[in-house]
C-alpha cells in the first residue's frame, strides 16, 4: 500500500518512509517524561518537529514504559486533549495522531480534530472498533506480550517474526470482522514492547517479512532500551539521551526493509540521515 488517507492529508509512501513525530504529555515517559507538560511547550515542541520533517505528529498521554502504572480516562484526556485541540487548528494539513488503548479518549480527541489513533493494543478495548467506525480514521495496530507493567517479565518466542506475524493476521481479521477498512489500518511490530535485545533484533532484520501483509508497516525504534543495551552493555545501558546514534543506524535499517513510517523523537538528524540514504538508494 503506497498511500493512507487521512482527515488532514494523504500520506505517500512510495518514496519512502515518513516522520512521525513524538510529543510525550506525560511525566513518565522514558525518554522524554515531563519536557512536555504544559500545552505550549508540547505545541512548540510540535512546530519545531514539522519545521524539521515530521509529517505525522503522534501525541500521548499515558506511559508505556516497562513498568509504567495506568492513568485514567480523565488524566489522559487532560493532559492530551488541549493539545490536539490547538494543533488540528495551527497544523491543520499535518495528520494528528493519537496514542491511546481508550475508545473514551479516542472519540474526545477524533471529535478535536485527531486524524488517527496509535493503539498499543491494537483494538483491546471492545469500544475502539465503533468510535473508528463512526470517525473513519485508520488505526495503528500495535503488538504487544502482556501489557506495560508485565511485558518485560521474561517474554518467550519460539519464532518472533511468526508469531507476531500470526498475530497481525487474527487482529487484521478482527478489524475487517468488525466493520474496519483493510486500507485503513498500519502494522506496528511492537520494537521493545514484551521483546528480548534478541527478538527486537530478529524483527528489525527480518522487517521485510511483515510486507507480505501489504500494509503500511510503523517502526517505533528511538531510543529503545534494547539500543542502550547493544551499544553499553546488558550491566550499564546507555541513558536515551545517548541513544541517537545508535537510533539512526536501526532506522535506516527499518527503511532499508521496507518501513513506511517511522516514529522518531529527533526529527532532524534522522530526516537528514533518510535524505543521504535515499540519494544512495
Amino acid at each position: 500500500m503506497n498511500s493512507l488517507v487521512t482527515r488532514a492529508a494523504t500520506l505517500d509512501f512510495s518514496q519512502g518512509p515518513l516522520l512521525m513525530g513524538i510529543i510525550n504529555v506525560t511525566p513518565d515517559s522514558f525518554s522524554d517524561g515531563g519536557q512536555c507538560l504544559r500545552p505550549e511547550d508540547a505545541i512548540a515542541r510540535a512546530e519545531t518537529l514539522v519545521e524539521e520533517g515530521a509529517v505525522l505528529l503522534d501525541v500521548g498521554g499515558e506511559s508505556t514504559r516497562p513498568g509504567a502504572e495506568a492513568v485514567s480516562d480523565e488524566e489522559e484526556l487532560r493532559r492530551v486533549l488541549p493539545v490536539v485541540e490547538i494543533l488540528a487548528q495551527r497544523l491543520p494539513r499535518v495528520p494528528i495522531s493519537v496514542d491511546t488503548s481508550k475508545a473514551g479518549v479516542a472519540r474526545q480527541c477524533l471529535e478535536a480534530g485527531a486524524s488517527l489513533i496509535n493503539d498499543v493494543t491494537a483494538l483491546g478495548d471492545p469500544g475502539m472498533p465503533a468510535v473508528l467506525r463512526e470517525h473513519g480514521v485508520p488505526v495503528i495496530l500495535m503488538h504487544m506480550r502482556g501489557d506495560p507493567r508485565t511485558m518485560q517479565a521474561n517474554p518467550v518466542y519460539k519464532d518472533v517474526v511468526a508469531e507476531v506475524m500470526s498475530f497481525f493476521r487474527a487482529r487484521i481479521a478482527f478489524a475487517e470482522k468488525s466493520g474496519l477498512p483493510r486500507e485503513k489500518l498500519l502494522l506496528d511490530p511492537g520494537f521493545g514492547f514484551g521483546k528480548t535485545t534478541a527478538h527486537n533484533l530478529q524483527l528489525l532484520a527480518r522487517l521485510s517479512q511483515f510486507r507480505d501483509l501489504d500494509l503500511p508497516l510503523v517502526a517505533g525504534l528511538s531510543r529503545k532500551s534494547f539500543i542502550g543495551r547493544l551499544l553499553g552493555g546488558e550491566e550499564s545501558p546507555l541513558p536515551p539521551a545517548d541513544r541517537e546514534s545508535g537510533s539512526l543506524a536501526a532506522n535506516l535499517r527499518a527503511a532499508q526493509e521496507g518501513a513506511a513510517v517511522l516514529r522518531v523523537h529527533n526529527v532532524k538528524d534522522t530526516a537528514h540521515a533518510l535524505r543521504l540514504f535515499k540519494a544512495l538508494r
